[in-house]
């Protein structure tokens, strides 16, 4: 049998990507405006929800009516339709497909010590890495703005995301690829930013968690502690049909993980509201446990519904199951990922299945004020460069972007016209809300 054609030299790479300028220029990756007839956002939020629970809607209403920030984090297919029917430059990555300031954070890698990186994978394929780094850079503006920053910070703190970005992807590009496959980010590396973030991982442990979460059963175990609508018990029928989903994510996870849940017994279930984008999904949360009542094991169970981006790519194959389609985009962008990581389908659903708060964390906007919101955003366009150079080419990324600073001084423009989009659909939703057009739960 014939070898496999060699891949394009460096060179070669570098020079394809250059070329890709012609058919879109830096400069005009900012070039973004809503057009005329963009419909209504209601209609648009109403239907991108139409699978999730509707009595949980209105939790979900009340927390994006939070702030534009809150609504940004809630509304991501909004931006899905707005920004697909771009151009873009053709290059693929496996984008995070909801790339947002709190979207990275802190987490236990498998042998324990923190590292900080891209943490939410639910609308997870491969697509445009504009797509990611567009979303990233206005969740910038938006979440400076709630940080009391000015507008020409936010814009500052754009440039330099973007500048990590071109840099990031410049140095993997020059990386052998077990040397990138092994590249990771840790808080300590983020900085006095990441100081309270590595704090709180550091206090988030399952011990403190079974405290927190969990009460006396009255038969010497432990089961969820209630609390109505946030954390509610499963119905016999749920319950049933979560235990009998175990099987099949068990074969999900590597052998060695399978022989260490097989030293945890699942004890009790509930449902969980978390987050604000997820709400209205089915959450579940299952307590395990190993030789005593001290030795926990917290399992979540989120069902996962095609990513927002998936209509306007066409060509990429629908995926068989969306629990699979999150974990395998955890996976490619991951350095380190949850060991007990995995997937299965029950109830007419598809979940994925990973460890509940272990050691995770995440920064707190209010915190980002001056200096710190740049180095924040700088850390963060450097995670999602490490990802996109995983999943993507990085030697034809960089060819694309080059030395200069247009795309960092392109994508401010971007960034500060649709966190203003955000601004004005945030203004819209709180007037449907007052109207009564929306019901919405404020306060929990």
């Amino acid at each position: 049998m014939p070898m496999p054609p060699p891949h394009p030299s460096l060179a070669e790479r570098r020079a394809t990507g250059k070329a890709l300028r012609d058919r879109l220029h830096r400069a005009d990756q900012g070039n973004w405006a809503p057009p005329g007839d963009r419909p209504d956002l209601i209609p648009r939020l109403q239907a991108a929800n139409a699978r999730r629970r509707p009595d949980l809607l209105p939790l979900k209403w009340g927390r994006m009516s939070a702030s534009p920030f809150a609504f940004f984090r809630g509304s991501s297919a909004l931006m899905a339709g707005d920004i697909a029917p771009g151009p873009v430059t053709g290059i693929t990555v496996q984008m995070c497909g909801d790339a947002h300031l709190l979207n990275l954070g802190t987490y236990a890698a498998p042998d324990g010590h923190l590292v900080f990186d891209l943490n939410d994978f639910d609308e997870s394929m491969p697509g445009p890495w504009e797509w990611d780094l567009k979303r990233l850079c206005a969740s910038v503006v938006l979440g400076g703005r709630e940080a009391g920053q000015s507008d020409a910070d936010g814009r500052d703190a754009v440039r330099a995301l973007v500048r990590a970005y071109r840099e990031g992807l410049d140095r993997f590009a020059e990386l052998k690829g077990l040397e990138l496959v092994r590249f990771e980010v840790t808080p300590q590396a983020g900085g006095g930013v990441l100081k309270e973030v590595l704090a709180k991982a550091t206090r988030d442990t399952p011990d403190k968690l079974l405290a927190k979460a969990t009460e006396d059963d009255g038969q010497g175990g432990r089961r969820f502690r209630l609390h109505p609508p946030l954390v509610q018990p499963l119905t016999p029928a749920e319950l049933e049909d979560l235990l009998g989903g175990l099987p099949d994510y068990r074969e999900t996870v590597l052998p060695g993980r399978r022989q260490v849940l097989d030293d945890y017994a699942p004890v009790d279930a509930a449902f969980k509201v978390l987050g604000t984008g997820s709400i209205g999904t089915t959450c579940l949360l299952l307590l395990c446990l190993g030789r005593d009542l001290e030795d926990p094991l917290f399992l979540k169970l989120k069902s996962e519904e095609p990513s927002v981006w998936a209509q306007y790519l066409p060509n990429v194959e629908p995926a068989s199951h969306q629990g699979r389609r999150v974990a395998l985009g955890q996976h490619r962008m991951q350095t380190w990922v949850d060991p007990f990581l995995g997937w299965t389908r029950f109830g007419g659903q598809d979940f994925l299945v990973r460890q509940w708060s272990d050691h995770k964390a995440a920064v707190d906007l209010a915190t980002l004020q001056g200096a710190d919101l740049i180095d924040y955003a700088a850390l963060c366009g450097g995670i999602l460069a490490k990802a996109h150079a995983r999943t993507g080419d990085p030697v034809m990324l960089t060819g694309y972007l080059g030395d200069a600073e247009k795309l960092d001084e392109a994508l401010a423009d971007f960034a500060k016209a649709y966190a203003d989009q955000a601004t004005r659909d945030h203004e819209r939703f709180r007037e449907a809300i007052q109207s009564g057009m929306l019901q919405a739960i404020t306060g929990l």
